[in-house]
């Protein structure tokens, strides 16, 4: 019935309402701060390794199959635009990272990170788990946009699932801003309103990626191969770190295991 209702909107829409979908969960999750002052660190390492794992799998499945097809019916090698917009998708992000103040909210005794500034934590922590998101509604977006391109491998069943998983693993990510904020000092309703703040990128995102590739179809293949590159350097600069930094890294591990695993089911059943 979803797939139904989408398949008649336009693939900026379609995206548009995705994105929405996991701003809302991440909304959900940052909400936890009304029921909970603290969330125990294995859970939150478990969660942090799951959402690495939902990534890793969406990386390829969503978005570096279709880029290579996409490239092959083209007539381009497949693997020349994998691997230039995969490249640019960690450059770029890593660009951002070194640019934009943040703080790590997992890390207890992280330093801010990107220029100096005077901004409060609470900005910080809330602008790191924003750097999370961007890739995240990026990678929604130009899934859409590859469902309008008749393949195989990409149909809007298959960026509904990734908007299922990216919302799946958006959950813990709202929950990982608003409890350190109310540890920070913040009330609850501010804590809730930073926290799902951090996931306000993710529509804007996500319409950019459909936009682009929809104009622009030539660049469709190194479009998806750039999320994925943006998200796997989310994963293997932060994600993986963090899940691992307390000691609890069996839990990561088996989280990550099953965020790939739930990753894989979603897309592999629905597209």
């Amino acid at each position: 019935m979803v797939i139904d209702f989408l398949s008649n909107l336009s693939p900026i829409m379609q995206a548009l309402l995705a994105t929405l979908f996991t701003w809302l969960v991440t909304a959900l999750g940052a909400g936890i701060v009304f029921f909970f002052n603290d969330v125990d660190r294995r859970l939150l390492d478990s969660m942090l390794g799951f959402a690495a794992g939902v990534m890793i799998a969406a990386s390829f499945w969503s978005l570096l199959a279709p880029a290579i097809e996409i490239s092959e019916n083209l007539g381009v090698p497949g693997w020349i635009p994998a691997v230039i917009g995969f490249l640019m998708g960690g450059i770029f992000l890593r660009f951002v990272d070194m640019v934009l103040p943040h703080l790590h909210p997992a890390l207890a005794n992280s330093e801010p990170e990107g220029i100096k500034t005077k901004w409060q934590r609470s900005v910080l922590l809330v602008l790191a788990v924003t750097l999370h998101n961007f890739p995240e509604g990026l990678a929604v977006g130009v899934a859409f946009g590859a469902a309008a391109v008749n393949i195989s491998s990409a149909s809007i069943a298959g960026a509904v699932a990734l908007a299922l998983g990216i919302g799946l693993q958006n959950f813990p990510e709202g929950a990982a801003v608003s409890i350190p904020l109310k540890r920070e000092g913040l009330s609850s309703r501010k804590s809730f309103a930073y926290g799902q703040m951090s996931g306000v990128v993710e529509p804007i995102a996500g319409v950019m990626g459909a936009a682009g590739v929809y104009y622009m179809r030539p660049i469709l293949p190194y479009a998806l191969a750039f999320a994925a590159g943006a998200m796997i350097f989310v994963v293997g600069e932060e994600l993986i770190p963090e899940a691992n930094s307390e000691g609890n890294s069996h839990l990561a591990t088996t989280g990550l295991m099953l965020g790939f695993a739930v990753m894989m089911f979603l897309d592999v059943s629905l597209g």
